[in-house]
Order: C-alpha cells, then structure tokens, then sequence
C-alpha cells in the first residue's frame, strides 16, 4: 500500500511539474481554440441576420417598384446600399431599381444604379450583368466609345457571348461593319443552338451577307 502510494504520489508530482512547465501554454490553445469556434458561430449568426435584414429592405424595394413610386425605389436603394452592400441582395436590388427608374424615365438614376452594382457586387454574374445593361444605356444615348469599353472588359464566359453581341450593335452603330460582323459571328457561335436570341444574332448577320447554319443541320442537309 505503502508503494502504491509513493508511486501515486511520484505521478501526481511529475503531473505538477508538466503543469507548471506546460499549463499556460494548454490554457491558451483552449482559449483559442475555444474562442475561434465562438467567433466562427458568431460570425454565421452575423452573417444570417445581415441577410434577413438586407431581404427585408429587397422586398421594399420590389414593392415600390410595382407601385412605381421613384421616390420609393431610390430611398430603399440607398438603404440597402449603405447598409448591406456586400449582399447579393444589394446587387439584386441595384438590377431591380435600374430597371423599374429606366422605365420610369430616370434614365440617369438607372445608370447609377447600375454602375454601384457593377463597381461594388460581390458576385460576378451581378457585375456582368449590370456592365451589359449600362453598355445598352450608352448606345440608346449614342455614347458608343463608352459602350465598346463597357464590353470589352473581361466577362464571366456565361455572358461573353451577349457581350459580344452587343459589342457588334455599338460597331454597327459607328459604321464598322466587318468589325461588327465579326462580333455577330463570334455570338452566334458561342451561343446554344437551343437559346432563342441565337436567331436574333443570325438574322443580324443575314443583313451584313453572312449566312450561318447549325453544324447538325448541314450535316443533315448533305447526307
């Protein structure tokens, strides 16, 4: 009993001393630990409650828009702007408002709208997209330099194509024909043969002599 004791006793003074040595350093990788695992559901729970919020404030803006109050729209976007900007809310809500102030007939509203989401929306698609309606607001107004930049720069690959399209209508619009045509073609083969706005493509190539057919179906035709 006598050793049992003496031994117990050996462990528990060699347990101090590890303690002693070793015990702050285990208390604060707990603490770290510990504390980045709280910070990590903090930030979640952050996270969840910014976009309720930020939903909240879309749905203003979707309900001024159908309502077609300006005022509205422009005081919900701003709202959002400065309060959850970094949400796809806030891109969206930047698309939604451009368009409803465009058809309002706020044309220089919209084009703010537009430019906040393709400077400041954290998704890519937003960007492209927000790029590609500014580009339509410049050739509407005959800006058509500030068109051919806005759709020169580099795009997500899901939207090159519309891109490029639209690239060839501000060219047509200066009287580059080929250039424009070149633009066309490099549309409507990037673009499904299943997507409808392919024929719109082709029908603006028709007008420039190029005729354009579905590999599929000129294998068919030949056969």
């Amino acid at each position: 009993m006598a050793n049992f004791d003496l031994e117990e006793q050996e462990q528990i003074d060699q347990l101090k001393h590890f303690w002693s040595q070793y015990g702050n350093l285990i208390t604060w990788v707990l603490i770290a630990a510990l504390g980045g695992y709280a910070a990590w559901n903090g930030w979640n729970w952050w996270q969840r409650s910014q976009a309720v919020k930020a939903a909240a404030i879309y749905d203003e803006i979707e309900r001024a828009a159908q309502a077609k109050d300006t005022a509205k729209t422009e005081a919900a976007l701003a709202d959002i702007r400065d309060k959850f900007g970094h949400t796809t809310f806030a891109a969206q809500g930047g698309l939604l408002a451009a368009q409803s102030l465009f058809d309002a007939g706020k044309a220089d509203s919209a084009k703010a709208a537009l430019t906040w989401v393709a400077d400041n929306a954290s998704d890519e698609a937003y960007k492209a997209l927000a790029r590609l309606r500014l580009a339509g607001l410049a050739i509407d107004a005959k800006a058509y330099d500030e068109a051919i930049k806005l759709l020169q720069a580099p795009m997500p690959e899901a939207y090159a194509a519309l891109a490029a399209d639209r690239l060839g209508d501000a060219l047509m619009a200066q009287g580059k024909g080929e250039e424009a045509k070149a633009q066309y073609q490099k549309a409507w083969d990037s673009m499904s043969a299943r997507t409808e706005y392919r024929q719109l493509v082709q029908v603006k190539l028709a007008a420039l002599g190029v005729q354009v057919a579905d590999k599929a179906v000129a294998s068919g035709a030949a056969q």
